[in-house]
């Protein structure tokens, strides 16, 4: 059967990738963390203090980027590289997460990234996890997820996975990053985060994450989706 595109979209720490991968696994799709993406230009930018309110500064800075997701046997995960570095790890680091949403809503940028996106879609057989990917990069997807959870759920979410690289972060210093990170994607004025109107809605508030992952499986395979 014809393979299709499956897109997640939602708030932070909602779990979009870790659904995204477990989807890719077991219909033997394509997984593409459009996160890192950003998260990769995001270091770049960092890195070669880059001023990105410089629109000409920014185009510059593009040309010297190159990404690309290359799987890690061992793991079982693509991870990004950016510029030929494996740089999977170090753009989780919160210095990289608080600016994050700032770069993302850069017109450049987006276009930069979701020009790379739509290409990786080409054959179909993807899933990809993201802001925009329901609404601007694949809108013609037949499965589209957008996922959400209380807030207070999410920041704790968060903070265990950041208090693992560094105790010394705090739940008020996540909650801060979280609620600004929230505001700044559905406000932009590019690429907004929202809904798309024929998007199923996934809250996992209250759910493990084999049951969501059971629930999406079943979206997928009511969708005549061919497991591998």
């Amino acid at each position: 059967m014809k393979k299709i595109i499956i897109t997640i979209d939602g708030w932070s720490s909602c779990g979009k990738s870790t659904l995204a991968k477990q989807l890719a696994k077991a219909l033997n799709y394509v997984y593409v963390d459009s996160g890192a993406m950003y998260r990769a230009i995001t270091l770049y930018f960092l890195r070669n203090h880059v001023d990105w309110t410089d629109k000409k500064e920014v185009e510059k800075a593009l040309k010297a980027i190159s990404l690309e997701f290359n799987y890690n046997d061992k793991l079982q995960q693509s991870e990004i590289y950016l510029n030929g570095e494996n740089v999977e790890y170090v753009i989780r680091d919160l210095v990289v997460a608080e600016k994050v949403s700032d770069v993302a809503a850069i017109k450049e940028v987006r276009d930069f990234a979701v020009a790379q996106q739509k290409k990786m879609g080409r054959h179909r057989g993807i899933v990809m996890d993201g802001r925009d990917i329901g609404t601007v990069v694949f809108p013609d997807a037949e499965l589209k997820i957008f996922m959400t959870a209380d807030n207070a759920v999410r920041v704790e979410r968060r903070f265990k996975e950041l208090y693992e690289k560094n105790p010394a972060i705090t739940l008020d210093e996540v909650k801060t990053n979280l609620e600004m990170r929230d505001y700044i994607d559905s406000h932009r004025d590019v690429s907004p985060l929202r809904q798309a109107d024929d998007a199923r809605i996934l809250d996992n508030t209250n759910l493990t994450e084999k049951e969501q992952f059971q629930k999406a499986l079943k979206w997928a395979h009511q969708l005549k989706v061919p497991a591998a």
